[in-house]
């Protein structure tokens, strides 16, 4: 009924960019908000960037201007643009979506992409 399907995760060398992207599938709900989370060795999964479907964006604070998010509403789909990636970014990076009826709100996850900053 709803699958988040994550692409873009790869080791890169510390200075690096990589671009993940996530297509959401679903004919049922509305997508309200996309984003993306991340989970690292250890630590609990914390919030890198959301944007909703009026384009309101939050950041965490480490994203430090380095990343940007960005969304194709027409075609169910966010964008994360990592620049200038650091070891400490090393995690999975998973795709959220905050899906909608007129009466239901759900919170839905992908499988999650790696993302290995490395030289």
């Amino acid at each position: 009924q709803v699958q988040l399907v994550e692409s873009g995760g790869n080791l890169v060398q510390p200075g690096g960019s990589l671009r993940l992207s996530c297509t959401a599938s679903t004919s049922t709900f509305i997508i309200y908000a996309m984003g993306w989370y991340r989970q690292a060795p250890g630590k609990q999964r914390e919030l890198v960037a959301t944007i909703d479907f009026i384009r309101t964006i939050k950041y965490a604070d480490f994203v430090k201007g380095r990343f940007t998010i960005s969304r194709d509403n027409a075609k169910n789909m966010v964008y994360l643009q990592m620049n200038s990636l650091e070891p400490e970014d090393t995690a999975v990076y998973y795709c959220y979506a905050d899906l909608r009826t007129s009466a239901t709100r759900g919170d839905y996850w992908g499988q999650g992409t790696q993302v290995t900053v490395s030289s």
